[in-house]
């Protein structure tokens, strides 16, 4: 991103820039205490850490047992918290932005709320906090990511963000966020197929793994990928750490999953024309990948439901996302296939920046410039939204809720979003389970 904009004028300068950009989490009394205010911590903590490089500091009573299942993490919260790369602190550091979590938000603040399929963030004293029931954990996990995202962006000179009340709903996210609540009660899918386990898919099982399943061996999930973990991973996938370089990436979601309890299935090629369903496949797909050829077959195979995520790419756009849903308005085919996945002419437009001169004067060649130019720009609060939002487009179809055909936002200016609605499915029964 500091490269792209030209603001940085050497990578070293780059690392410095994000480097000086940090956040600290407040947690009001017995807020720990809550499975859903402990989803929306973990979340800020495990986004934070990969976007902001100079640390999220982390301030209340974390000697409190972890009420979340995901493996690996410990037995209490402040073990989970120092897992994911938080610091705990007994008061945040001077001119660090502060984010809230519960009661006793400090005036000027960001307060973090969620409940009844609703999350969102404002500035503490200018609004009412919501329900923030112990159970409302996609809300709040949408909640913590929107809070890193407000932070993120006024670091970067948005002077809006964390000066706004500011939030989506996951029941109808066109409706205005505070009005659009959902059932309280609500079943999850217990089969999905999983395309692409990067930043988009990565994000999709952190959200499925927090859910409070009863039965989480009724969870069956078929992860289909190719492509090996590197170290780009772990600064936008939260399931990636840098041990597993240089690892599939089915085998390492694999793990994370059945450890959480799930059932897996591994496919480890492309997604390609020829792939047909068993009787016993899942007839729900996520996809998450960012490739056109890929994306313009996702009809071919007949999934019952397929959600694609895509996101936005580049130093401004990196704060989009559209969801596309199939069936839907317009078939998958009509919609990529004549789209190449390619970005090397703006790539090589951005290797005229300054930074880019400078490694080209240290040696490395015009490969290995433009190598760097294509990269997107992605950050990991982005595509824990999309997959959020993706995960309950699923759920809300399975509870007979609203379906949207296209849904596409930006961060940058949620009054700008715009959705389509979707085509109704007959007789959608995928599969089922149930959460505490």
């Amino acid at each position: 991103m500091a490269l792209d904009t030209g603001e940085a004028d050497s990578v070293e300068a780059a690392y410095a820039l994000f480097a000086s950009y940090s956040m600290a989490i407040g947690l009001g009394a017995a807020a720990g205490q809550s499975l859903a205010a402990q989803a929306a911590l973990l979340t800020m903590v495990n986004c934070g850490r990969r976007a902001l490089l100079g640390g999220v500091e982390v301030v209340g009573d974390l000697r409190v047992p972890l009420l979340v299942d995901l493996p690996g993490l410990g037995k209490t919260l402040g073990d989970a918290v120092v897992t994911l790369g938080g610091m705990p602190r007994t008061e945040p550091s001077p001119q660090t932005p502060i984010t809230w979590l519960g009661d006793g938000a400090p005036a000027a603040a960001l307060q973090v709320t969620f409940g009844d399929w609703r999350g969102g963030v404002f500035v503490s004293g200018e609004g009412e906090r919501l329900a923030e029931g112990a159970n409302d954990v996609p809300a709040a996990v949408l909640a913590g990511a929107l809070a890193v995202a407000e932070v993120f962006q006024r670091l970067r000179g948005n002077p809006m963000a964390g000066d706004r009340d500011v939030g989506l709903s996951l029941w109808d996210p066109r409706a205005p966020w505070r009005s659009g609540a959902g059932p309280a009660g609500w079943v999850a899918p217990s089969k999905l197929w999983i395309l692409g386990l990067g930043h988009l898919g990565q994000a999709f099982l952190w959200t499925l793994g927090l859910l409070p399943f009863e039965r989480p061996g009724d969870v069956e999930l078929t992860l289909q990928d190719f492509d090996r973990l590197a170290v780009a991973n772990d600064s936008t996938s939260m399931l990636t750490n840098a041990d597993m370089v240089g690892r599939l990436k089915t085998r390492e979601m694999s793990a994370w999953a059945e450890a959480r309890g799930f059932r897996t299935r591994l496919v480890e090629r492309r997604f390609a024309a020829g792939i047909t369903l068993a009787e016993d496949d899942p007839r729900v797909m996520f996809c998450g990948v960012d490739n056109a050829e890929a994306r313009a077959i996702l009809e071919a195979p007949r999934f019952d439901l397929v959600v694609d995520a895509g996101l936005g790419a580049g130093p401004r756009e990196y704060l989009a996302m559209r969801l596309h849903t199939f069936p839907g308005p317009v078939t998958a085919r009509a919609r990529w296939g004549n789209v190449s996945s390619a970005r090397t002419a703006d790539a090589r437009a951005v290797t005229r920046a300054t930074a880019y001169q400078d490694l080209a004067e240290r040696g490395l060649d015009d490969c290995g410039l433009l190598e760097i130019a294509s990269r997107t720009v992605g950050v990991p609060f982005v595509g824990v939204i999309a997959a959020t939002l993706a995960l309950m487009e699923i759920v809300r179809r399975l509870n007979r809720g609203p379906g949207l055909g296209v849904l596409d936002l930006t961060l940058r200016d949620l009054s700008a979003m715009q959705g389509v609605k979707g085509q109704v499915l007959k007789r959608f029964n995928p599969g089922y389970t149930t959460l505490r």
